[in-house]
């Protein structure tokens, strides 16, 4: 039970969303080594805010270790070490596998949480925003980039066409099959009160060319 909890504490809220986090706005803002994303003011603040304020309050807290003090490793010594030569590029491969554990597991803690509101989740929504901006391929500099494997690419680059940043919504046409999908995310967004912040989230990055940038910080500003 305890060698449970310390694991889902990695993978569902005190590293491995990070990860993900900055897989997919590395990738948009043309980042080739997670840490150099480390020095990224913006990025930190979306990784600390992620990890502090909206995974901590439902930790799967093992006992044996601190859940704050991991996280505080984490963030401070892990990620961004330079001697781990890790690239957003390869972390954002087969996200969709990944997303229902490492962001699916905490929004369902709060949906089921007698205290927590998952509307109060900003955050993580922008994150999975940032995701579907990221299927297009193309970055905030309006370059286009390599999409990392994925064994559900296919069928998700379908979904989303040929958008372009600086297309006008409204994009729910296009989002709802894949924000629905509980294979992904582990609930169906909409149902779980996110869908239409995430639609409005990916509006927004989707404003043209640096609005991945401008929308990072103003959501940061928020907090």
């Amino acid at each position: 039970g305890t060698v449970d909890k310390v694991e889902k504490m990695k993978v569902s809220t005190c590293l491995n969303p990070l990860h993900t986090a900055l897989a997919v706005f590395g990738c948009l803002l043309g980042y080739k080594k997670i840490s150099d994303e480390m020095k990224d003011p913006d990025l930190v603040r979306l990784v600390e805010g992620i990890g502090y304020r909206e995974g901590l309050p439902v930790v799967s807290d093992p006992g044996i270790l601190s859940p704050k003090a991991f996280l505080d490793e984490a963030l401070r010594v892990r990620i961004p070490n330079p001697f781990m030569p890790d690239t957003p590029q390869r972390i954002a491969t087969d996200t969709s596998q990944k997303l229902s554990v490492r962001f699916g597991e905490t929004i369902k803690a709060y949906l089921s949480s007698g205290t927590l509101r998952v509307g109060s989740l900003k955050l993580i929504p922008l994150v999975l925003a940032g995701w579907c901006r990221y299927l297009i391929g193309i970055d905030d500099d309006v370059r286009t980039f390599p999409v990392s494997p994925d064994p559900m690419y296919a069928a998700l680059k379908r979904q989303i066409g040929d958008l372009r940043p600086g297309d006008k919504g409204p994009f729910h046409e296009t989002l709802q099959p894949i924000l629905s999908n509980e294979s992904i995310f582990a609930v169906d967004l909409y149902r779980a009160g996110l869908g239409e912040t995430v639609e409005r989230d990916f509006a927004e990055l989707m404003a043209g060319k640096g609005a991945v940038r401008a929308a990072l910080r103003r959501h940061l500003s928020e907090d």
